[in-house]
């Protein structure tokens, strides 16, 4: 029983709980397997004969949980798009218009939240999001339909 909602309500905040947390898990676990470990490498990769790498257990944490939380969030975006398109702020028609601004975007924001800077980390972080952009507009095209066909479409 979830009290404080209507019997609508509660058939859209269980799915929409559940998908959030699968997106969540599933973004963080591919943080961790896929990007995790180039990064790593990446910051061990300073090492010589004169400098050893000795990280800290705190700053490999800290770089972990980063990653982690940030593909997190990253693969919450078709969910994002879901909600956005039920309330009538986006819809497929918008989202296929601005698809090149969003690939921009993309790029920007994995060169803001990726920890190391090297070029490989961020196109392993913008290539999720470009991907999880075309999938937000199949599911918008998919959940969100009738929000948006009421609304009329912008030229």
């Amino acid at each position: 029983m979830v009290p404080g909602l209507y019997d609508h309500e509660k058939r859209l905040a269980l799915p929409f709980a559940l998908l959030s947390s699968v997106c969540f898990l599933g973004g963080a676990t591919f943080g961790y397997l896929v990007v995790f470990p180039p990064a790593f490498r990446f910051l061990t990769s300073y090492a010589n004969e004169y400098l050893r790498a000795m990280p800290a257990v705190k700053e490999y944490f800290s770089l972990c949980l980063r990653l982690l939380i940030a593909f997190g969030l990253v693969f919450e975006l078709p969910v994002l798009m879901v909600f956005l398109a039920k309330i009538g702020i986006v819809d497929t028609a918008f989202l296929n218009k601005n698809r090149k601004y969003a690939f921009l975007l993309s790029f920007i924001i994995a060169a803001i939240v990726t920890p190391t800077p090297d070029v490989v980390n961020q196109v392993m972080m913008a290539g999720p999001l470009v991907i999880l952009y075309e999938v937000s507009i199949a599911a918008v095209w998919l959940f969100a339909r009738k929000k948006s066909r009421d609304l009329p479409a912008e030229e």
